[in-house]
């Protein structure tokens, strides 16, 4: 029951930090950045590096993808013009998984604490926010520094060890990752486990691999959930993101053996937490590398599923 109520408890400080960190860091950046965006995906390509960007910055594909979804609802900005901002941002996402491998969370304190001392002493709004977000940074990685603590005994569990075993196969390895983001509505917190299990060798790089597949299918979700009661291009925004991650993991799960053998190969002798970080940032910028040349196609598809319903012309009545 301890080993539990301090997993979740870390979780939750994960999840508060995530959520309040997307959220401080739009105001921070403003109205401006709607902007910014807008200019910054005039094509495809420099769509895809401004999305990659804004989700480093943020820490959160889903918030990114979301706010694309909201600007295509508002007209900022168009469907073609989405379409580069969230493959961009399932390279964005992969960033938080190589700090993440980082054995970090033991230095947590500082930026809470300095991030605590600034939002005192701040006597402008936008030093405030900055402070916040510096604490909110803290406490992401000590809210996984708690976690990786407190799996350390599950090591000699029998039965945990047997399960994670069981996530080897990786269409039962892809299934556990998308229940578990659908659950806490968070693949990077999803990767971040995997992670802190692997720091704890509680896990095989497959199962580690497989459950990363998981978790990108998983995080369509709340995607989707924030297309219901938008416009057709919005919903072609939401559609997008879905069919581009089925697709990337269908081909993950076809050469599965193969990109293991990859990982094992390119990261050498580094420790199992950084191979499978390797894994997540080569499997989603290979997906993008992948997509680009079948992005119009994908397009043309989803237009002639959803046309967009032409206005008819309200006549006057005389």
């Amino acid at each position: 029951m301890e080993i539990i109520l301090s997993v979740l408890g870390g979780l939750g400080l994960f999840l508060f930090a995530i959520s309040n960190l997307s959220d401080t860091l739009k105001d921070v950046l403003g109205d401006k950045s709607k902007q910014w965006i807008s200019k910054l995906t005039a094509s495809l390509f420099t769509a895809i590096i401004t999305g990659t960007i804004i989700t480093v910055i943020l820490d959160s594909s889903s918030a990114v993808i979301i706010m694309t979804i909201i600007l295509v609802k508002t007209g900022t900005l168009t469907f073609r013009q989405s379409l580069g901002i969230v493959m961009g941002a399932n390279i964005g996402t992969t960033f938080s998984s190589q700090i993440i491998a980082l054995d970090i969370g033991q230095y947590s304190p500082i930026p809470i604490v300095v991030g605590l001392i600034l939002s005192f002493i701040a006597r402008s709004e936008k030093l405030s926010k900055t402070g916040k977000s510096i604490l909110y940074f803290g406490i992401l990685f000590f809210g996984l520094y708690t976690m990786e603590r407190a799996v350390e005994p599950l090591r000699d569990e029998k039965r945990f060890v047997q399960w994670m075993t069981m996530l080897e196969t990786p269409l039962r390895g892809v299934g556990v990752g998308a229940i578990v983001t659908i659950i806490i509505q968070s693949s990077s917190a999803t990767v971040g486990m995997i992670i802190t299990l692997a720091k704890k060798e509680l896990l095989s790089l497959s199962a580690g691999i497989a459950v990363m597949l998981g978790s990108e299918l998983g995080t369509c979700a709340d995607t989707l959930l924030a297309t219901i009661r938008s416009d057709r291009q919005s919903v072609k925004t939401g559609l997008f993101h879905l069919f581009f991650n089925i697709i990337s993991i269908s081909v993950g799960l076809l050469i599965f053996p193969w990109f293991v053998q990859l990982i094992e190969k390119i990261s050498g002798n580094a420790n199992l937490q950084q191979k499978i970080a390797n894994a997540h940032m080569i499997f989603n910028i290979g997906g993008v590398l992948l997509f680009i040349p079948f992005v119009s196609v994908v397009e043309k598809l989803l237009d002639k599923l959803l046309p967009q319903k032409i206005k008819q012309p309200v006549l006057s009545q005389v």
